[in-house]
């Protein structure tokens, strides 16, 4: 394997380590070269170390002439990965990847956004630049989970986006001087008895170091026997000085200026700290570590993962001095805390931060990237065609059922979607996808695939409209004229109510190789329509084996949107439908009947954005009791989290209903289309009727019969759900068959 690295060559910092690090390691296991772009502060230092590095001299940022040499040395050399750290080098390997047929990944080993703070041009220009070309390339490596989480959240392809963390040899020699030599050799005095509280990093605002000195100003209130030095220089040292002064302990601030002999400074401290805004996995926490000081540092991007509060070192909310002061004066005044501390911390760095663990991860990942591009010819395996992109819960909820579970059957399983939102559901699924419209991007992705599914849901009806009905009937037809094996997956289906309709279904319908129907109502559609040549089962609607968030995230959720967890709940999912000025008035009069009566919140549910907002309002503005309504959009296990909070569900939407089935939670049903009657006969729970004709005083009528018995019906629920669950399984397992059998 061949990989060549490109970098600026005046990286300096987390960077510079960083690559010198992986490098050193590597070119033990693959074979490997870097070219700098400029002779800065890493190239003078790499031409030490015994690692292949080649200069291409750029005159000035935007200097392409670079780009035939690299052309010419990947090809003369054989490499076959280009790998990019920086923004520069972002920016070459974008136009580079234009001429060379190799994938390119790039190392995010910092938030982007925030490399060039304090600058408008640069952050205008050369931040701009980089977004563009961080879009172009392949693929992504942050250097902590947050960072991967943070890459995903904008819109990076999840599949493309890997976790590797930062690492140092722990077994290579290292030499420092005594605190006195440093002490010495900086014209710095301090006392023999004084404790030394540092912080190592360029003074740039995101860096927080006026954190460090208002934490300062609090520990001196406690501690006499205490001094702060500050290892670093940078555009906000003037401002830093002025703080100090400003507090009053210029006297206990030291300013030591750039130090390029970092465990001279570490040695010389007696506890680390960092109090960065953002960070990705910052390398002086490491090399602390090694020489076991205690370190006190603010909680943000991959942190955590070295550092588990109060275990082996203290972490503070980013911003909170008042907390970074408590921490500190903690250490100070504990010897055996601080001792504790440094050991916990090197035995948890040295087993799982170290180089080779960095190098072996690369060369995983390496791996992975070499066999993806071996497989971009080779046929995708599923396409899935739904109601997908639409900013629907229930459908992303189906969406998100069928992935994981065929998924879980097969994991390296290659699945397109066909989406209103291609991007949008490439970032939160995993998966390729193109838009739903695009019919000639359809054909060239059917041909080359194995399976298609007509996903779960009410697709095959004609109540939306005709033209809905035409368009899955014609992606199934597409997919039969390429001889693929199309499956009907967990559909809903009907009610068709046109002829002409009916005839186009059957005809279609007849030639697909398996059908599964999400419940008994569907079934009788079909034997109504006459399809009667593929397999069918009556299996399970897929969400009911998706999973609610853990409780710490459900506890945010009721937090952040202002709803108390002391009295009952009852969530409330409405829609607008026919008649809707009607039954608005019904549906508030029964939520204050529910508040005045049972004592209970509340909590009105929107699955649809922004259609059923609107609805709500509507309810909301004629109740004379105030109800709770949940403002954010949330995935679909954070929907799933809040309703198994719940103590009854009163639903028009089907997967508000499936939802609360799912998690056990009693149910009333406000039938809207026969698909919600359809499901709740399945589950044998009750409906108050339909919609358009309900009726105040028989809709109170139900929820008194339903309140007092809701213990007993979440028990019915869980022994009824877990039989559904299996058959939502066996969805997937149907599917992953017949895609086996199109391989045979």
């Amino acid at each position: 394997m061949k990989v060549l690295h490109l970098i600026s060559g005046g990286d300096s910092g987390g960077a510079k380590t960083h690559v010198f690090s992986l490098l050193g390691e590597l070119k033990n296991q693959i074979d490997v070269k870097i070219v700098c772009l400029t002779a800065g502060v890493f190239y003078q230092e790499i031409l030490d170390k015994d690692i292949p590095v080649e200069l291409f001299l750029q005159k000035h940022r935007y200097d392409l002439r670079v780009i035939k040499k690299l052309m010419a040395l990947i090809k003369n050399e054989g490499y076959e990965i280009l790998h990019a750290h920086g923004a520069r080098a972002n920016f070459v390997a974008s136009i580079l990847k234009r001429f060379v047929k190799i994938p390119v990944v790039t190392t995010v080993h910092s938030d982007y956004l925030l490399d060039f703070e304090g600058n408008i041009y640069r952050k205008v220009v050369y931040t701009g630049l980089n977004v563009v070309a961080l879009k172009s390339l392949d693929y992504y490596i942050g250097v902590s989970n947050s960072f991967r989480d943070m890459l995903v959240s904008r819109g990076f392809p999840k599949d493309k986006v890997f976790t590797v963390y930062n690492g140092i040899d722990f077994d290579e020699q290292i030499t420092y001087g005594t605190r006195e030599q440093f002490l010495s050799s900086m014209n710095l005095k301090v006392n023999p008895d004084e404790l030394l509280v540092g912080i190592i990093g360029r003074f740039d605002k995101v860096k927080g170091h006026e954190i460090f000195i208002k934490a300062a100003a609090e520990v001196v209130k406690h501690v006499s026997n205490v001094k702060f030095i500050l290892a670093g220089d940078g555009p906000e040292k003037e401002h830093l000085k002025q703080l100090a002064t400003q507090l009053g302990i210029h006297d206990k601030v030291i300013f030591a200026g750039f130090v390029d002999k970092i465990y001279d400074f570490i040695e010389a401290i007696d506890i680390n700290t960092l109090t960065s805004y953002s960070e990705s996995f910052p390398y002086v926490l490491l090399e602390g570590a090694r020489l076991k000081k205690p370190t006190v540092s603010s909680a943000v991007g991959g942190i955590p993962d070295l550092i588990t509060d109060g275990e082996n070192g203290f972490l503070f909310e980013p911003g909170n001095y008042h907390e970074l002061a408590e921490k500190l004066i903690q250490l100070i005044h504990h010897k055996e805390l601080r001792n504790r501390f440094g050991e916990k911390l090197y035995e948890r760095a040295s087993s799982n931060f170290s180089n080779k663990n960095l190098a072996r991860s690369h060369v995983n990942i390496y791996q992975q990237i070499l066999q993806r591009q071996k497989e971009q010819n080779i046929e995708n395996d599923v396409v899935i065609s739904g109601y997908y992109g639409f900013k629907n819960s229930g459908d992303d909820a189906i969406l998100m059922a069928i992935v994981n579970n065929l998924r879980t059957l097969k994991p390296d399983i290659r699945i397109s979607v066909l989406s209103m939102n291609p991007k949008e559901t490439r970032r939160i699924y995993g998966v390729d996808s193109i838009n739903r419209f695009n019919f000639f991007a359809i054909y060239k992705l059917l041909k080359n695939s194995k399976l298609f599914i007509n996903g779960g849901g009410s697709l095959l009806q004609d109540i939306t409209s005709t033209r809905s009905l035409m368009y899955y009937l014609g992606t199934i037809r597409l997919a039969l004229k390429l001889n693929k094996k199309v499956m009907i997956y967990a559909n809903g289906i009907g009610p068709i109510h046109k002829k002409k309709n009916e005839k186009a279904v059957r005809d279609v319908v007849n030639q697909v190789d398996l059908i599964t129907l999400r419940e008994e109502a569907s079934f009788h559609e079909i034997k109504r329509l006459k399809i009667d040549k593929p397999p069918v089962l009556v299996t399970a609607d897929p969400a009911l084996t998706l999973q609610p968030v853990d409780e710490i995230r459900i506890q945010e959720i009721f937090r952040q949107e202002g709803i108390p967890t002391g009295k009952p709940i009852v969530c409330v999912s409405i829609r607008s439908w026919k008649k809707k000025s009607q039954y608005s008035e019904v549906i508030a009069k029964m939520c204050d009947y529910i508040i005045e009566k049972y004592g209970a919140d509340i909590l009105f549910i929107p699955m649809h954005f922004p259609r059923d907002i609107w609805m709500i309002h509507s309810i909301v503005s004629k109740m004379k009791e105030k109800p709770y309504v949940l403002k954010g959009k949330y995935s679909v296990d954070e929907l799933l989290g809040v309703i198994k909070k719940c103590d009854l569900m009163i639903g028009m939407r089907l997967h508000a209903l499936i939802y609360a089935a799912t998690l056990g939670v009693p149910m009333i049903g406000l039938a809207y289309e026969a698909k919600v009657q359809a499901f709740l006969n399945y589950i044998g729970q009750i409906t108050a009727g339909d919609i358009t004709n309900i009726k105040f005083e028989h809709l109170c009528r139900v929820i008194d019969d339903v309140w007092p018995r809701r213990q007993e019906i979440a028990l019915q629920l869980q022994e009824i759900i877990h039989e559904l669950k299996e058959k939502a399984m066996e969805n997937a397992r149907l599917a992953v068959k017949l895609l086996e059998d199109s391989i045979n």
